[in-house]
């Protein structure tokens, strides 16, 4: 989604949002495995070039034990992988973005896709079991949870009390019409509610 600020009025309103956004990932995570596993069995059977399939299947190796790395590690991969890329030939630069019209490429993204959405869910998981540390020991009831959402994960949450009966939340609507009576005459009324 990008960036988002959000406000929740509950921790139970946030975990909510945190159990839809896991589900999402999760089920975007199987569905691009699916695909792969698809593209990866088709290859195995069609593909000339056995070492692109064994490259392959040491990626998926990597990506199965990539859940156990530190999220520093996982960076240095991927500028790592970055470089991989911009220089394999199947890649073709075409101003800000590569270009492959081959399976090999198209194996690459998936593998990348699937190992972005189940390191997104892994951290969802993590924000929520925070939450509902929160929750069980009854932390803001009356508070009002302002959160900043970058690319679908909550990153700083402002607590602030809710206010009652102050006036902000209140809807206050004004108006001024004008309506042409019947022989030319003009009446302006206004109004407030």
């Amino acid at each position: 989604m990008g960036t988002e600020i959000r406000t929740f009025g509950s921790l139970k309103e946030m975990n909510e949002y945190l159990a839809d956004q896991i589900l999402q990932y999760r089920t975007i995570h199987e569905d691009y495995s699916e695909w792969l596993g698809s593209l990866l069995r088709n290859c195995e059977n069609s593909c000339k070039n056995e070492e692109w399939y064994q490259k392959s299947a040491g990626m998926t190796k990597n990506m199965r034990s990539s859940s156990k790395r530190t999220a520093e590690s996982k960076n240095v991969k991927k500028a790592a992988g970055s470089k991989n890329k911009s220089e394999s030939s199947c890649w073709i630069q075409s101003g800000e973005v590569l270009l492959s019209s081959t399976e090999e490429g198209q194996a690459e993204i998936l593998f990348e896709a699937v190992e972005q959405t189940e390191m997104k869910a892994q951290s969802l998981e993590k924000l929520k079991s925070g939450i509902q540390q929160l929750e069980r020991v009854g932390f803001g009831k009356d508070v009002n949870y302002i959160t900043l959402i970058l690319d679908d994960v909550p990153v700083k949450i402002v607590v602030r009390p809710k206010n009652r009966g102050e006036g902000n939340e209140n809807f206050s609507f004004a108006a001024a019409i004008s309506v042409p009576a019947l022989f030319g005459e003009v009446i302006d009324e206004q109004t407030k509610t």
